[in-house]
């Protein structure tokens, strides 16, 4: 891959990690981190990442860097949980997109970051395989999950509009 081929893959690619990890993760900041540490794995692999491969390669590697992220704040707010009461939250009607955000957010880590791939992103399931690292038909059995867990938990749109 050449330098101007890195480039190009900032260009045309950048926008779309960005709103997959977003989607997951809920936090500007530490998507737009996940998605600069992914360009910055890429740079150190220039040499042996194919242009025809990028795509791939950069939303597998961002996956994995957002797990990585997941599962660090998840140790870190065991921690603080441990030392302090958390206040509880109240929960106000705001809209449809914040009771489906919600309703992704309950879904597992593996359904939610295959439905956002799907859904969200467009990808095909073989596709979603290569990135996530799952088998097609497990892509689709999380896919099919998820999205029987989503209908359950909304239920039908007449009642939440």
């Amino acid at each position: 891959m050449t330098v101007a081929e890195y480039n190009k893959s900032v260009d045309d690619y950048s926008d779309g990690i960005f709103r997959f990890i977003l989607k997951n993760l809920k936090n500007e900041d530490k998507a737009r981190d996940v998605v600069q540490d992914t360009y910055e794995k890429l740079w150190l692999k220039i040499n042996d990442v194919s242009a025809a491969k990028v795509k791939s390669y950069l939303f597998t590697s961002a996956y994995h860097t957002m797990i990585d992220c997941i599962r660090k704040e998840s140790r870190l707010t065991a921690l603080m949980t441990d030392q302090h009461d958390r206040p509880q939250e109240i929960n106000h009607y705001s809209g449809l997109n914040k009771i489906l955000d919600d309703a992704i957010a309950r879904l597992p880590e593996d359904q939610r970051s295959v439905i956002m791939l799907r859904d969200y992103e467009g990808y095909a399931y073989d596709e979603i395989a290569s990135i996530t690292g799952l088998s097609e038909s497990q892509v689709k059995v999380y896919i099919f999950r998820g999205r029987m867990f989503l209908k359950n938990y909304i239920g039908s749109i007449e009642s939440v509009i």
